[in-house]
């Protein structure tokens, strides 16, 4: 059972089967993967009437001429034909589900939440849970009808690099790494440089979860992050390799009732690829 204090984030699958076919709502399936094409797996098989995003693909601003940072959020007005396209408008309630318990979904969420579009939940548990329970699927692909999708973007959603070298210089907001202990250390390298940005606690993404995929108990996420220093009033920056793992802990925070979060868009693929920025390898 869902006992966040903001549980209009994550809807249950029985909650999803019950609004499938409202016109009003646009179903998002945000499987991905960079090792195969998880469009291939959308079209064998999604929920009935879901489209498909691939957030790399589908919501990211093509890298600069130097080559990074890659996949940071589209400006607004591509975002805005990227809905439109999706059937995604100002009024629509968008539900978007993937297979790693919400963290390729969340990205979604994190680019609608920054051009003012508050709509959205997670399907917790995701298709596997779906499929577990015996719920239809459908084949090929699916064309929704354009919408109207106007963006606003807001501040207070995403950090820019000089916002964390800022948390750097004063240690406010705090930094929240949610890479693997590998990436955090700099043992794995995934950017020019490996290691992280000084300060920065590191707490993996993925400790959120239960083993299938499921949130957490809402009292036991609260007492792991303020564990690790990040208490509803503290000011925090997520931020992983591409914004993405960073969105999904974002969203855990806020349906906590955490406000004063924001996701650094750039992330490691940005820090860690310019050698102007500190960095700390191993741990601190």
């Amino acid at each position: 059972m869902n006992t966040l204090p903001r549980s209009e984030l994550f809807w249950s699958t029985d909650r999803v089967a019950a609004r499938l076919r409202d016109p009003d709502v646009r179903v998002v399936d945000c499987r991905f993967s960079f090792d195969e094409d998880m469009r291939i797996h959308y079209r064998e098989g999604h929920l009935p009437g879901a489209v498909y995003l691939s957030w790399a693909d589908d919501l990211s601003a093509p890298p600069p001429a130097s080559g990074h940072p890659r996949w940071m959020l589209q400006g607004p007005e591509e975002f805005a034909r990227t809905m439109s396209r999706l059937g995604i408008g100002d009024s629509t309630m968008v539900v978007g589900y993937d297979a790693e318990g919400g963290h390729h979904a969340a990205r979604l969420w994190l680019a609608l939440r920054r051009y003012g579009h508050d709509r959205m939940a997670v399907m917790e548990g995701g298709v596997q849970r779906w499929i577990g329970e015996g719920r239809p699927l459908e084949r090929g692909e699916v064309n929704a009808p354009s919408a109207a999708f106007n963006a606003r973007p807001r501040e207070g959603v995403i950090a820019t690099r000089a916002d964390v070298l800022g948390a750097v210089r004063t240690g406010d907001p705090w930094l929240l790494d949610v890479r693997r202990d590998s990436e955090f250390t700099g043992e794995e390298k995934r950017a020019a440089r490996g290691g992280h940005i000084p300060g920065a606690v590191n707490l993996l993404w993925k400790d959120a979860l239960t083993a299938d995929w499921s949130l957490r108990d809402a009292g036991d996420l609260e007492d792991m992050y303020a564990n690790a220093g990040f208490g509803p009033e503290t000011k925090t920056i997520t931020y992983c390799q591409a914004g993405v793992r960073a969105a999904f802990t974002h969203l855990v925070l806020t349906a906590l009732g955490h406000d004063e979060v924001r996701t650094y868009d750039g992330s490691w693929e940005e820090w860690g690829n310019d050698p102007a920025l500190p960095i700390i390898v191993g741990r601190s």
